[in-house]
């Protein structure tokens, strides 16, 4: 049962909202970011579909509300960090236009409160798929949004005509990311941040949540808002734990939440982002 008064967190770690994607579960994040506060908190990566800024530049009612809560969260005194993903040369240069006053940075190093230094990457430059065949990998990234539309799209169909539902594209992701390259995912990251001197590393990109230990190197993978809608948590004693939300297993849909009216964010012109993003300014890295 979700309690009335927020969790609090020392940090939290989100990655691949997807947010403009239609199998983004913007409602259950927005339920999660209204029942959870922190101290600082990771977004690492894949927070919004490229293909939205070639068509309406204009995210959907509840995912923009999912952006406008980030912000509030950061006017109030949370430290929002942002780490871009490999899928983000287009997001990368909007970065500092949507999340103003957060930290941009290409990677980041967390110390827990029990003093575990972690390595804080998205992951996707380390993916299989990436190393052995990076415009293949491109390629496939430009289109899993049309895929992903087409799924939904004949779902929907199949359901009115009365067929049994089709396989989704996210689980088709799924069935593709076999154990074999997770484990091949883990053990690369893990081994780079032991060659970099760190404790353990968080990270996303695969959409597995996940904490274990990886050849004495703790590997923590804060999952997605696809499929898991799952975070990373530390709390005040610098114990790590992933929230699976709702975090009741009954329910397939989110607890009903009630959304603010706010103006549309509009993403700038598709050739403007492509240029270099400006760097933050001091007051926006002090948080």
């Amino acid at each position: 049962m979700i309690t009335s008064s927020p969790a609090q967190w020392r940090s939290l770690w989100i990655s691949d909202l997807h947010l403009g994607d239609p199998e983004c579960n913007a409602a259950a994040l927005l339920d999660f970011l209204k029942h959870n506060e922190t101290e600082t908190m990771f977004l690492l990566g894949d927070i919004i579909n490229n293909s939205l800024l070639r068509k309406s530049r204009v995210l959907p009612p509840t995912h923009n509300d999912v952006v406008q809560t980030i912000l509030r969260k950061a006017r109030r005194g949370t430290r929002i960090v942002f780490i871009p993903s490999n899928h983000d040369p287009i997001t990368r240069g909007l970065l500092d236009y949507v999340f103003s006053s957060s930290d941009i940075q290409s990677d980041a190093v967390h110390v827990t409160a029990d003093s575990m230094r972690l390595w804080v990457t998205h992951g996707g430059q380390f993916s299989a798929a990436h190393q052995a065949a990076p415009r293949l990998a491109r390629l496939g990234a430009s289109v899993y949004p049309w895929a992903s539309w087409l799924s939904v799209a004949a779902c929907r169909l199949r359901w009115h005509l009365g067929l049994p539902p089709w396989l989704r594209i996210s689980h088709l992701k799924h069935e593709t990311n076999s154990a074999a390259c997770v484990s091949s995912f883990e053990t690369i990251l893990a081994h780079e941040a032991r060659r970099q001197g760190y404790d353990g590393v968080v990270c996303g990109h695969i959409h597995q949540p996940c904490i274990r230990s990886v050849d004495g190197i703790l590997y923590c993978n804060d999952g997605d808002w696809v499929k898991s809608r799952s975070a990373l948590a530390e709390d005040r004693d610098g114990r790590l734990q992933l929230l699976c939300w709702p975090p009741f297993a009954a329910s397939d849909d989110a607890a009903p939440v009630k959304t603010r009216r706010h103006r549309p964010i509009e993403l700038p012109a598709l050739p403007s982002a492509l240029g270099p993003a400006p760097p933050p300014s001091s007051e926006a890295r002090q948080g």
